[in-house]
Formats: structure tokens, sequence, C-alpha cells
């Protein structure tokens, strides 16, 4: 495993920050400044083509299928190949999709067919690279610090993310989608370049294993064995399908007709990304002794966003409620990455973090795909208020698992033959018999 302390690191820079870490840190920085504009180019560019709001939606279960597809063969690879090839094979893919999305839109019309395809390529490249990309990251960080520089690393990443926001809806206002595409690719080539320098050699290589049927099933075991891991992710199965199709597909469209335009929708995520520099910061220095339960709390607040837009309260209101969700969200994700980070084995880190994107995201298709069709059947105020109660029903009931509840932080770091083993093939099948 990669040790901070041996890194040599700068005066300035504490000693958890080694070399990896910061190389990861800042290749994350640009992708992100670049990825939040274009999330809110992509949306406009169908809308310029003439697109309605089933439109966006097809254009964002485009890019979903692909990385709930490809996301446990993403984890399977990234857990036997060198994390930084993964990640950067993954870059150049993302970088060339969205080169060419660009050019589509900068050109003329582009099909809705072919935004399609383009954005289904770059979900695919994303399916290969959360995995390897949050394995590393936990494989780089040791010590009581964990916590600590899991904070520091969103923060950084969050601030990107405000400014990504922030100027992809002022660029999109001013000269129009197709150029914060291309400015999107850009990101994606200066971060392939960064990750390539990751060092992976004090990272201990795996043996070869009895394939990759043989790899999932070892990680379903690591998965399903831990009540806390996989009721939670359960629960974020519905969270995110239904914050996902609030913010890909009704977000932009209150945005046009009640608010403004691409401007103001911008600055609310920027609000957003502000609220989740905001939690880091408060997780830098508050280590909540109850991972999870803390963590699940914070969940709540993902229903305000939706209940805002379906008022739809004023542009800064909307922004303030953005605000209080990230610093909350931020609170869970800390939480979350700490508690990875110390229950599972090293080993597991990216087939583990496979399963977890892959459960989080799976509904997230259906979820974009029937934005529209539910908008056209129900209205999109009612819509948007189904999507708030559905994330305070599956929330309270992720509060009834005992682990949980009571899942609590370690006061020193343990050592992985120390971490609890696999889960056994009885508690596999237990497990196998909630579907």
């Amino acid at each position: 495993m990669d040790q901070p302390e041996s890194a040599a690191p700068l005066s300035h820079r504490p000693s958890w920050a080694g070399r990896n870490y910061t190389l990861l840190a800042a290749a994350a920085v640009v992708t992100n400044l670049g990825s939040h504009g274009a999330l809110i180019a992509a949306a406009f560019a169908v809308l310029e083509a003439g697109g309605s709001g089933g439109d966006v939606g097809l254009v964002a279960m485009a890019r979903t299928l692909p990385l709930v597809l490809f996301l446990l063969i993403g984890g399977a690879v990234a857990d036997r190949l060198p994390r930084h090839r993964v990640m950067v094979a993954a870059n150049a893919l993302n970088c060339v999709s969205q080169a060419a999305f660009a050019v589509l839109v900068l050109s003329g019309e582009p099909r809705l067919w072919q935004m399609m395809l383009l954005t289904g390529l770059g979900g695919m490249g994303q399916a290969f690279f959360n995995p390897a990309a949050e394995g590393m990251l936990l494989s780089t960080v040791t010590g009581e610090q964990a916590s600590r520089a899991f904070a520091v690393f969103r923060m950084a990443v969050q601030g990107a993310a405000i400014g990504g926001a922030a100027l992809g809806g002022a660029m999109i206002a001013a000269i129009g989608p197709g150029w914060v595409l291309a400015v999107d690719a850009a990101a994606f080539a200066v971060a392939a370049v960064l990750r390539a320098f990751l060092d992976v050699s004090g990272i201990p290589r795996r043996l070869p294993g009895g394939g990759m049927l043989a790899d999932l099933r070892e990680g379903w075991r690591e998965f399903v064995g831990r009540a806390w891991l996989w009721s939670i992710v359960a629960q974020f199965s519905v969270v995110v399908a239904v914050v996902g199709a609030a913010e890909a597909v009704y977000g932009p469209l209150v945005a046009r007709d009640s608010l403004g335009g691409a401007g103001p929708w911008g600055l609310a995520l920027a609000a957003f990304g502000a609220g989740t520099v905001g939690g880091a910061l408060l997780m830098m220095r508050w280590k909540p002794r109850r991972l999870l339960l803390i963590g699940t709390l914070c969940v709540f607040p993902l229903a305000l966003p939706s209940a805002a837009l379906a008022v739809p309260v004023p542009a800064g209101v909307l922004a303030t409620v953005m605000f209080v969700s990230g610093v909350a969200i931020e609170v869970f994700s800390v939480s979350w990455m700490t508690a990875l980070h110390q229950e599972i084995p090293e080993e597991m880190f990216s087939r583990v973090s496979a399963y977890d994107f892959f459960g989080s995201l799976a509904m997230v298709p259906l979820a974009t795909a029937l934005a529209g069709p539910a908008e056209s059947a129900f209205g999109r105020a009612p819509a948007l208020w189904g999507c708030s109660v559905l994330v305070v029903v599956v929330t309270v009931a992720v509060l009834f698992v005992p682990d949980v509840r009571n899942l609590t932080r370690r006061t020193k770091d343990v050592a992985r033959a120390d971490r609890p083993a696999p889960a056994s093939a009885d508690a596999e099948g237990a497990a196998r018999g909630l579907g």
C-alpha cells in the first residue's frame, strides 16, 4: 500500500497527503471543473435542438445505462489490473466521446440518437473509472487521519464543482453548450496525463484467481455479508434515482420556464457545490462516533430540492435549499468513505465500490427515462413531490437496520489482517434471499 509518509511530502503539505493523493486530488479537480458544466450543457443542447423534457431524460438515461451495465466488470478489472491504467484508459474514452459531442453540437443540428450514443460511450468510460478511482483513493490513505483526508479531497473536488457549474451555466448562456462540452473533453485529457503518473508499486498485486466470475462472486460475498453496506446501497438506489431525475430532467425545465434559463440553474448547482465544501470543512474537524447513523440522518435534506422545484421557489431560495442539501450529503459521503476504508479489505476496494455504484445507480436509467412520461401523466409538480416523498420513506426504512445505527468509528487504524473476513457462504445465502 502506498505510504504517504514515504512520499517525501512538501513542507507545506500534511504528512498524509502523499504524491498519489495529491495527483488524484488535482486530476479530480480538473475533471469536476469540466464535467459539472457539461452536465448542464448536455441538457440544454437537447433543448436547443428542439428536444422535449422526455428527450432530455433519454439522453440522461443513455449516459447512465452503460454505466450501470459495465460497473461490475469495471470493479473486477480494477482489482486485477493496475488501477491507474484503468483510470487513464477511461479518461481517454471520455475525452474522445465528449470531443465528438462538442463537434456535433457546434457543427449543426445534432440528432437525438447521436447524442445518446456519445453520452453512452462516456457512461461506459465512467463504469470502469469509478471503481478504480475509489479503490485507488482508499488505498492511498492510511492511519487515523483517513476521515480528514477524505474530507479534504472532497472539499477540493466540490470546490471545483462550484466554479464548473457556475462557469458552465454562464458559458451556455453566452456562447452555447457546444463549447462547454469541448472544455470538458480537454479536462479529461489533462486528468489522464496526471493520473498516468500515479505510483502503484507500493500496492500489492493480486495473484491470478479463478477468473472474472470468481472475482465477482468474491466481491458479492463481501458486499452482502454486511447489512449496513447493502441496506444503504439499497436506500441510495431510490435516492439517487429520484434526485437524479429531478436534477437532470425537471431542473432544467423549471429553470427554463420559471427561473430565467441556464444561468440561475447553474448558480443553484454551484450553491450545492458550495454546500458540499462547507460539509467537507465541517468533517475535517467533526468525527462523529456513529458514522452511519449521522450520515443517514443527513440524507433527509436531499428531499428539499425536489420540493423547492415543485413549488417552484425563487432562484435565491432554491440556491439556499441546494446549499443545505450539499452540506448534508457531504457529511454522509465522508462518513461513508470512512466506513468503507475502515471495514473493507484493500484487495476488495474496487469490487465493493463497484457493487456500491451499481446498486446506487441501477434505477437511474429507468427514473430518467420515465421522468418525461411521469410529467405528462401527473404533472411536473406532483412528480417532483413524489421524488421528495420517496427520499424520506427509504431513509426512514434504513434507520431500522441495527448495523446502520450502531457501526462506530475506530479510534486507531486497524491492520488489514485484523479486519473482518469476507462474508461466509451462509451469510451470502441469507442475503440472496432478500433479492
